[in-house]
């Protein structure tokens, strides 16, 4: 087994109940002693049993779980442990099915816990920069291989799919992706400015949509697919095209599916996987960079089926 990554056999004997989970998040979060979320009042907080406590400033009981996606979940922490440690890796993903079967909660629940964990995936402020590849993917099924009734008879390639524009930095291989209704030059623009640190290089193809990221903001390469040009010197989309490779193998092989609706969670754990997620990283490393995202996130489920 490589040395970046601990076997579940390990993960268990360093986690093997609540308490053991609930104090490795603790000290995460709260190196220097809990703090409240409500306030941030650090001294004036009381302690009581079970994790639970109480800021004699503002008069909030709390715990670890409160202010992250965890909050109001009845699943005891030492099997959302488990659960990142499934998801971050795993190469394609772990689906709710196999989640329920291993944690022993029911396949709502699993499914439930995924979408707050990929929703925690895309909490990652920081730029890319230097050499950034950028491209767009079509996320669908195919009209040919769908039922009659929902064909949209509109013809073929990207009709019926959901465009994803990502970028990916060739030096790290961090991937940031946002999900769109349509893929036009100012969807691509806007990507550039959110996500590209300003000075960057841009490689994309030859797609027209990309002309407006040309400037004095970034120097813009491209190269020419049509042509047959697929590498001319360093200049080449091959690294994102690799990453778009991956999401579409998780998303046909492991979830099978994946709604226009929830689809840039799904994105976003990929990106997260191939970033922080990176296996190169020891799994503890992982688990902490997830953990730290998780913080200041949260989602209901009456927020996620609306």
């Amino acid at each position: 087994m490589s040395k970046s990554t601990i076997s579940t056999f390990e993960l268990f004997q360093r986690f093997p109940n609540q308490e053991s989970a609930r104090l490795y998040f603790e000290a995460a979060r709260w190196p220097d002693g809990a703090v409240c979320p409500a306030c941030g009042e650090a001294k004036r907080i009381g302690t009581r049993k079970g994790g639970f406590y109480r800021c004699n400033a503002c008069l909030s009981d709390f715990t670890i779980r409160t202010g992250t996606i965890f909050e109001r979940s009845k699943v005891p922490l030492h099997k959302w442990i488990y659960a990142m440690y499934l998801l971050v890796t795993s190469r394609k993903g772990i689906s709710s099915l196999q989640l329920h079967s291993q944690i022993g909660v029911t396949q709502k629940t699993a499914w439930f816990m995924l979408q707050r964990l990929r929703e925690a995936c895309g909490n990652d402020p920081t730029e890319l920069a230097g050499i950034v590849e950028i491209d767009e993917v079509y996320i669908g099924g195919k009209e040919a291989s769908k039922h009659e009734s929902k064909r949209l008879g509109l013809g073929r390639g990207s009709v019926g799919k959901t465009p994803v524009i990502a970028g990916r930095e060739r030096e790290s291989g961090r991937v940031k992706a946002e999900v769109h209704p349509t893929v036009t030059g100012r969807n691509a623009v806007g990507f550039t400015h959110r996500h590209v640190q300003v000075g960057s290089t841009i490689h994309t193809d030859e797609s027209a949509i990309y002309n407006r990221v040309s400037g004095l903001l970034y120097k813009h390469e491209s190269i020419n697919h049509g042509a047959g040009e697929f590498v001319r010197g360093d200049v080449t989309t091959n690294g994102i095209e690799s990453v778009f490779a991956v999401l579409k193998r998780g998303l046909h092989g492991v979830y099978h599916h994946a709604s226009p609706k929830h689809l840039h969670r799904y994105v976003g754990e990929f990106a997260f996987r191939l970033g922080d997620g990176d296996v190169s990283r020891h799994t503890m490393e992982r688990l902490a960079s997830l953990f730290s995202a998780a913080i200041g996130k949260r989602l209901t489920y009456a927020e996620l089926i609306a």
